[in-house]
């Protein structure tokens, strides 16, 4: 069985689990929150392993985290005392980390691996809502700090293979991420890249999708939705991972003003 691959948004900071008594977020995430939910259960079989890439690693060379029992990085500012001691306490996988970094190697890529530090907010937060029993394992992989948009989609092409082996690959981002635009009056402008963002990634002909992806930022109002681009260069790997695969846009909604899509390839 071929796992798909997953582009998907993890929220805002530590979003979803703001209340210390542990009742539902507010309720403009509660759709993400169902979204993320519903993933595991709406695959074709449980992933043996989780490979993440998270906008909030970047390295100068690809890095995989070969770790047995990573901590977790609190890498949000200005929360609740309560969201610094979240526990998501899931096992690495060592296996298939190496497996990961050789995949990579064969390709061409440079890589690191390094088992010291913890997962960060765009893999604990999802996950804590996607797999709550922190019972499937999980290896942390970062973006080159390039960001550079067909190198990234090049990597996740070297990963494919993985799909076959039970590991199921997903970019944790934003679709849209522009931290200091919020609010009803970006919402129209919003739609218009979420639009233009979502009619690229689910082109039919797949060297033309990876074509116009990787050209993001001619798209419309590109810059607005992205200043800075890690939030975006997740779903690079996760459509480079995917393949000749059919690609379509499973989650949409409109947060804080944004609208934010998620992805799926296969």
């Amino acid at each position: 069985m071929t796992l798909p691959t997953l582009f998907v948004p993890h929220g805002g900071g530590p979003c979803f689990f703001m209340d210390a008594g542990g009742g539902p977020p507010d309720s403009v995430w509660r759709p993400m929150q169902a979204y993320l939910a519903g993933l595991v259960a709406s695959l074709p079989e449980r992933p043996r392993a989780i490979l993440m890439v998270s906008g909030h690693w970047e390295t100068p060379a690809v890095t995989v985290h070969v770790g047995e029992r990573p901590a977790l990085l609190y890498d949000y500012y200005g929360f609740p005392e309560h969201t610094y001691h979240l526990r998501w306490d899931a096992a690495g996988s060592p296996e298939v980390a190496r497996r990961t970094a050789a995949a990579l190697r064969a390709a061409g890529h440079e890589v690191v691996v390094e088992a010291a530090r913890g997962w960060d907010h765009g893999v604990f937060v999802p996950m804590m809502v996607a797999v709550p029993g922190a019972d499937i394992p999980l290896v942390q992989m970062s973006l080159r700090a390039d960001l550079d948009p067909a190198a990234h989609i090049a990597i996740g092409r070297a990963l494919a293979p993985l799909r076959e082996e039970g590991v199921l690959i997903v970019g944790s981002g934003m679709s849209f991420h522009s931290l200091r635009a919020r609010g009803p009056q970006v919402t129209a402008v919003a739609t218009e890249w979420d639009d233009a963002l979502t009619a690229a990634v689910t082109e039919a002909d797949p060297a033309r999708r990876r074509e116009r992806v990787a050209s993001w930022d001619s798209l419309p109002h590109a810059r607005f939705a992205h200043p800075e681009a890690e939030h975006l260069l997740p779903l690079m790997v996760a459509l480079g991972a995917g393949g000749d695969d059919a690609a379509v846009r499973d989650y949409r909604d409109v947060v804080m003003g944004w609208v934010v899509s998620g992805y799926r390839f296969g």
